[in-house]
């Protein structure tokens, strides 16, 4: 449902456009695009936030290649999103494609399949006593929401799945030495 435009005393006063637009990014770092739609829905006239905007940008107070890395980085390192998960994002947010082709190249294959081990074992920690047949199904569905394909996520519960049948076995080891 789309809201209707937010009415402002000057759609055509620069100066109250370039005092929302640094009041939105003092919030946090936004692309040009949230930034050109927030003030649309502001009803800031076209003409006025294209003047707004590219000073901004020719400032650099917006870059969106910046923001690309950053939010790229970000994302990655705190929820373990696949390279596929934050390029959908970063589209989302009106980021060029180029930026988020080269932002999320930055991530390789290695810290791709890293982060989702974390992620599988973090989660599998709080699966025990449950069906290894659940375990394994809930931790792919998990990754799978997180952007990773079955060519990451499937390798990568299997490992998981090794690791505590070994760490089981090393437990029931340990208990029949003091028997």
């Amino acid at each position: 449902m789309k809201q209707k435009p937010r009415s402002t005393s000057e759609p055509n006063d620069p100066e109250a456009a370039r005092q929302y637009c640094l009041r939105l990014l003092s919030g946090r770092p936004r692309t040009k695009a949230e930034l050109g739609d927030s003030m649309r829905r502001k009803g800031f006239a076209e003409e006025v936030i294209a003047e707004v905007l590219d000073r901004y940008a020719e400032v650099g107070m917006i870059d969106d290649e910046v923001f690309a890395r950053a939010w790229v980085d970000s994302r990655h390192r705190s929820r373990g999103l696949s390279k596929r998960a934050l390029a959908g994002e970063l589209r989302r947010k009106g980021v060029d494609a180029a930026f988020v082709d080269a932002a999320v190249e930055a991530v390789s294959d290695e810290d791709e399949r890293a982060a989702a081990l974390e992620l599988a074992r973090r989660r599998c920690r709080s699966m025990s006593g449950q069906p290894a047949e659940a375990v394994m199904r809930r931790l792919v569905g998990m990754l799978a929401r997180r952007g990773y394909g079955a060519g990451i996520a499937i390798p990568v519960v299997k490992q998981v799945m090794s690791e505590i049948d070994a760490e089981a076995a090393e437990l029931l080891d340990e208990e029949a030495h003091f028997e």
